[in-house]
């Protein structure tokens, strides 16, 4: 018999979330209780904010139905496997959810049982998928949870920095905010040594350790995340430059994140600048509406060559 009310309603709630309907004499054989127990346990979950239908009688069943909240859910060992991995591939792949998933990913990573951990890591391992564009580097989503467990818990880290002029470097930082710009993933930090706020390209970060040490929440300059990182990133210098006025609204090109600016309603400014070429080209390629180019000499001369072979290809 279980008597164990925290343990039984945990055991009816996983039963429940098994099944579209159930009996409630069945779940009270599972439960090696009462029918009786089964409906003050099933009131006791509706209290808490499940939402389980009913319909009454000795032959009354109970069903988990969708409510207005989403209350906590159960899941088994393959489940959790399974939503994680897809978390993981959602955070570092899908446009428009990667943050999203990225806190959804946090959280399961935190409570996920150390057995699974491997489970995951290998499925992990084993995932090829096809990408049909450039997105810049791919970022290991275990470097991503990291990062965002210690922004959401103000925990200082120490990492390896590797900037692209000089060599490798030991930081310690106090994350606080993930930011995701142009198929790029950055961290906003305040820089201990340097007592001073840096933007940080995750591919670049390696060996991230947790301190222990959580200090109080800080505010990014101006407030706003994502305005620091764009004023950050507009300042930072690239191999190439290439900055289009578009004959769009701004809002039509919002996948492009931080590198768009709006200049009318009817025109914005993209800023497609970058170490690689290819990826310039593909940025303008995807912008859909007329423009006029600033850029460098090497951005032109790749793209006029860009534009011979496509046009050569189609006969």
């Amino acid at each position: 018999m279980t008597s164990d009310m925290t343990v039984r309603m945990l055991r009816l709630l996983s039963l429940l979330q098994t099944r579209r309907e159930w009996p409630g004499t069945d779940l009270a054989d599972r439960l090696e209780v009462t029918v009786r127990t089964v409906r003050r346990d099933i009131d006791r979950l509706r209290q808490l904010g499940y939402p389980v239908d009913g319909t009454r009688g000795h032959a009354g069943g109970y069903r988990l139905a969708a409510g207005t909240d989403l209350p906590p859910l159960l899941l088994d060992d393959e489940e959790a496997v399974a939503v994680t991995v897809a978390l993981r591939t959602a955070a570092g792949s899908l446009t428009g959810i990667e943050e999203t998933a990225l806190r959804a990913l946090a959280k399961l990573e935190q409570v996920l049982p150390r057995r699974l951990r491997g489970r995951v890591g290998a499925l992990q391992s084993t995932l090829s998928g096809i990408t049909w564009e450039d997105r810049g580097p791919r970022v290991d989503p275990a470097l991503l949870t990291t990062l965002a467990v210690a922004c959401r818990d103000h925990e200082v880290l120490t990492f390896t920095y590797t900037t692209r002029q000089g060599p490798a470097a030991h930081r310690r930082a106090e994350p606080c905010h993930l930011v995701a710009s142009g198929g790029l993933w950055y961290l906003i930090a305040h820089d201990t040594s340097k007592d001073d706020w840096r933007l940080f390209r995750l591919d670049r970060i390696t060996d991230p350790t947790a301190t222990g040490r959580r200090v109080p929440a800080r505010e990014v300059p101006g407030g706003d995340p994502a305005a620091f990182a764009a004023e950050r990133l507009k300042a930072a210098p690239t191999r190439y430059r290439a900055v289009a006025t578009v004959d769009a609204p701004a809002d039509t090109l919002r996948h492009l994140g931080t590198r768009v600016r709006p200049v009318t309603a009817a025109t914005c400014r993209v800023d497609a600048s970058d170490d690689f070429l290819p990826r310039i080209a593909a940025t303008l390629a995807g912008l859909g509406a007329d423009y006029t180019l600033d850029a460098d000499p090497a951005v032109l001369a790749h793209l006029r060559a860009a534009a011979h072979r496509m046009l050569a290809g189609a006969g």
